[in-house]
């Protein structure tokens, strides 16, 4: 009985949640990003302060969730995540991944889904922080490499959409050829739900058996420099670069779950 009741609590939590999300975004287009145009007529400096509303947003947001019985979560090393100028390179199980780390990084970049600039519930932080479309095409590693020169991190999901963590899947090379072409390292993060929920096809309503707990890990980082020149070209250095983030990620997200 107690456990059906909890149960159903979450089902209600969660829904008032997704309804809290939706009616910040409406929020944030009719309200919050005019205010941004009057207080920061420069572009430059509007992308920033959008950049840190999400991330403070985002921050409410996840505790939000956790007051209300939704999920618990673990941080471990995010404190690194606040340096300036970081190809941050996570895994993707669920719907929140992004809600996270926008969380907990304070002026971050991130390649979306090219739908989500059109949603009316997420265009705005969308359009005004400056985040990449993934349709962008070649163009799509120029604005991430001036994102990055322009001080803003990078957040990139390498799989490109969720997935789930313990079967393989084709990972895209694209934050390995930024990291490239900037000379910066790239900073693994896993990230690990269990129960399992809010993954790709599977609709909020259908919460877990108890309260989602996720754990955000934050690796060392993984240098890239003299990569290209070892590996005989940017094209072999990117494909290698991406095969040994892939395999450890995977390896550190299976040993969580075995843990």
């Amino acid at each position: 009985m107690l456990s059906a009741m909890g149960r159903a609590w979450r089902l209600c939590a969660t829904g008032l949640s997704f309804l809290a999300f939706g009616l910040g975004g409406i929020l944030l287009w009719a309200v919050g990003i005019p205010f941004l145009y009057v207080l920061f007529p420069r572009r430059e400096r509007r992308q920033k302060a959008a950049r840190r509303l999400v991330h403070i947003l985002f921050w409410v947001f996840v505790r939000f969730m956790r007051l209300f019985g939704v999920l618990r979560f673990e941080l471990v090393g995010v404190e690194r995540l606040r340096r300036p100028g970081l190809v941050i390179v996570a895994n993707h199980p669920t719907l929140l991944d992004v809600v996270f780390l926008l969380s907990v990084v304070p002026n971050a970049t991130c390649i979306v889904r090219a739908g989500l600039s059109n949603n009316p519930f997420t265009r705005a932080a969308v359009r005004s922080a400056g985040y990449v479309c993934n349709d962008w095409g070649v163009e799509l590693v120029d604005a991430c490499v001036d994102a990055l020169c322009a001080g803003s991190s990078l957040i990139v999901f390498p799989e490109g959409t969720r997935t789930n963590p313990l079967q393989a899947q084709k990972w895209h090379r694209g934050a390995a050829n930024v990291a490239l072409r900037v000379g910066r390292p790239l900073t693994p993060v896993t990230i690990s739900c269990e129960p399992p929920s809010l993954r790709k096809g599977e609709p909020w309503w259908h919460v877990p058996p108890r309260r989602m707990y996720f754990s955000i890990r934050v690796l060392d980082d993984l240098p890239v420099v003299g990569e290209s020149a070892r590996l005989g070209g940017d094209v072999n250095a990117a494909r290698g670069l991406t095969d040994q983030l892939r395999q450890l990620l995977t390896d550190r997200v299976k040993s969580n779950a075995r843990a």
